[in-house]
């Protein structure tokens, strides 16, 4: 299955459901509130199940968002990975930042 066909499904459920389709506000308060759930399950160290799920969660949400606004995801990651790869670091007080 291709990103964009699992953008699709992901689309479809929503419509099937009746979830959000016009409010991209909401969508990305959601998607936020899936990190935090995400996260709050790491922390709590829930098996592995538990947190493959959140991060599933996650992924839908964001995989809708896309979807919503008209952007093939899978594409924008390949795109953005190789901006990524060429991309230099250096190391600012033990932290890693761009070098522009």
């Amino acid at each position: 299955m291709t990103s964009k066909d699992l953008q699709k499904r992901i689309y479809e459920n929503k419509v099937k459901h009746h979830f959000n389709l016009t409010n991209i506000e909401q969508e990305f308060c959601l998607l936020y509130g899936e990190v935090g759930e995400a996260y709050e399950a790491w922390l709590k160290k829930l098996g592995k199940k538990e947190l493959g799920e959140e991060l599933a969660d996650v992924a839908i949400y964001l995989y809708g968002l896309a979807e919503l606004l008209g952007y093939d995801l899978g594409d924008e990651m390949e795109r953005k990975m190789a901006i990524n790869e060429k991309r230099v670091y250096k190391k600012v007080n033990d932290v890693l930042v761009k070098a522009e």
